[in-house]
């Protein structure tokens, strides 16, 4: 029986898994979030207070994360987490367009599902955007050379998986991020390959191109993940606003939470 539950494993059709909604608060027009890498809705803790009398916020959890699914068939590619959440957004039988808000990671996945969903959303708020050209497309050598960096630490973490896992619990402690950062056995999985396939390779400028409707970037100026010349290109584009926020770094603590709420209302 073996091989014959292996013959069906494989033509089994593969399903697109319902994400966990951490979080649906408030009473008005919707407001989608999406967190981060090895996060959970906890990314939006300081955010969400400040929006809730003026809006429903609806909180997803992605793929492999938070309490949301981990199913071992995934590959965890960009197209197969904005998968996921269309299937889950589907599943809220919204009537009417909704601002999208991602961090992080989630603002690459919600530029994407913006570009191939774009009747669905309104506005699309990219919060601390780790957006990354190839290091050939960087004319600035600085910029270069810290694109190449970035890149060399990812696939680092990636290869040393002991080395990753035993010293995340320093890290969060060290940068106060206890809460919102999580790398274990349990989403070891989800973490390396979304890195590899959403962060380190990526076409999130040519998505934020595609896009019509207004998109605000907003990114505090101590930010560690992100590149000057990426964002010089984004910023060029006449449907993006782009809001630097003084002496925040790349979570949304309370000066970055107040910046994200006072741009959307």
């Amino acid at each position: 029986m073996g091989w014959w539950s292996t013959v069906v494993e494989k033509i089994r059709p593969v399903t697109t898994p319902l994400l966990n909604i951490a979080d649906d608060a408030g009473d008005g027009p919707v407001i989608i979030l999406i967190h981060g890498i090895a996060s959970s809705a906890a990314t939006f803790k300081r955010l969400v207070p400040l929006l809730t009398d003026r809006y429903r916020c609806i909180s997803i959890e992605l793929l492999g994360f938070g309490d949301s699914p981990a199913p071992a068939h995934s590959t965890y590619t960009i197209e197969a987490h904005v998968a996921a959440i269309h299937h889950t957004i589907r599943s809220l039988h919204l009537t009417a367009p909704f601002v999208l808000v991602g961090h992080s990671l989630g603002s690459l996945l919600s530029a994407r599902y913006a570009a191939v969903h774009p009747a669905h959303v309104s506005r699309l708020v990219l919060v601390s955007p780790p957006v990354y050209l190839s290091p050939t497309e960087m004319g600035d050598p600085r910029a270069r050379w810290r694109l190449g960096a970035y890149m060399r630490a990812y696939e680092f973490m990636r290869e040393n998986k002991e080395f990753t896992i035993g010293n995340v619990e320093r890290i969060a402690s060290l940068f106060q991020l206890n809460d919102v950062l999580e790398v274990s056995e349990r989403n070891w999985t989800p973490f390396i390959l979304s890195l590899q396939n959403c962060i380190e390779s990526q076409t999130t400028v040519s998505d934020i191109a595609s896009i019509r409707v207004p998109i605000d970037v907003i990114y505090g100026t101590l930010d560690q993940f992100l590149t000057p010349g990426t964002m010089s290109i984004i910023e060029q584009m006449r449907h993006v606003t782009t809001h630097r926020v003084e002496l925040s770094d790349h979570l949304i603590r309370k000066r970055l939470a107040k910046a994200v709420a006072g741009v959307i209302n």
